[in-house]
């Protein structure tokens, strides 16, 4: 199953070869996010994210909504950072 998670978007940069990153808080869970298919978002905004790629922009209501289920049905470890 593709699962899509929603971000905040944090910060927006370009990697070295100028491709547009950014950094998305999930949940307390910062990673770097690759934002070439969606360049019409900025900081403050809310991201779908599948495997590093920020596939669209949703609004904070739907992002709360889509973190509660994903929680409810126990899918958000993959944010999670093992211990070492």
């Amino acid at each position: 199953m593709c699962l899509a998670i929603p971000g905040k978007l944090i910060e927006i940069s370009h990697d070295p070869h100028g491709v547009r990153m950014g950094k998305a808080n999930f949940g307390g869970i910062v990673k770097q996010v690759c934002l070439e298919y969606t360049p019409e978002v900025k900081a403050g905004d809310y991201v779908l994210v599948h495997v590093g790629f920020a596939l669209g922009k949703v609004d904070e209501e739907e992002a709360a909504r889509t973190y509660r289920l994903l929680e409810e049905m126990n899918q958000l470890t993959e944010l999670e950072v093992p211990d070492l």
